[in-house]
């Protein structure tokens, strides 16, 4: 299983039975203390658990909240931001991706190191917190 199930609720194809059996799933099989990880396999590439990755938590978000999910959604953004803010805490940087599972442990797996300072975490952090902190939502 993999992240990619949350597509069809961002693009709207979901019916409303398929969105709350989504958001089970999201929240039952892939939501871990830092976000959501992108698939439920541990292979050690950087798609893989235990990573998350910015475009895909606010697919998902995104996706829950369009079908009236929105506890679920802001669980996740939570977990997202209160991640995002501990490694810049530690690291004084934003990162492409990040460990979900492991809140003590950076990112990591794939074909190269971690990179700085990401626009797409930066864009999906900057959006959360000022729709889940600034704003309560």
């Amino acid at each position: 299983m993999t992240l990619a199930a949350a597509y069809p609720l961002f693009f709207g194809l979901a019916n409303d039975e398929q969105a709350k059996a989504v958001a089970r799933n999201l929240e039952q099989l892939f939501l871990k203390p830092g976000g959501l990880t992108t698939t439920l396999v541990n292979s050690g590439q950087q798609w893989d658990a235990p990573n998350g990755w910015a475009p895909l938590q606010w697919m998902a978000i995104e996706g829950l909240r369009k079908y009236g999910q929105g506890e679920v959604a802001k669980k996740i953004a939570m977990s997202w931001i209160k991640n995002n803010d501990r490694v810049y805490s530690n690291t004084h940087k934003m990162v492409e991706k990040y460990n979900v599972f492991d809140l003590s442990l950076e990112a990591g797996g794939g074909e190269y190191p971690v990179q700085d300072g990401f626009g797409w975490s930066n864009g999906v952090y900057l959006r959360l917190f000022s729709e889940f902190i600034i704003h309560k939502d």
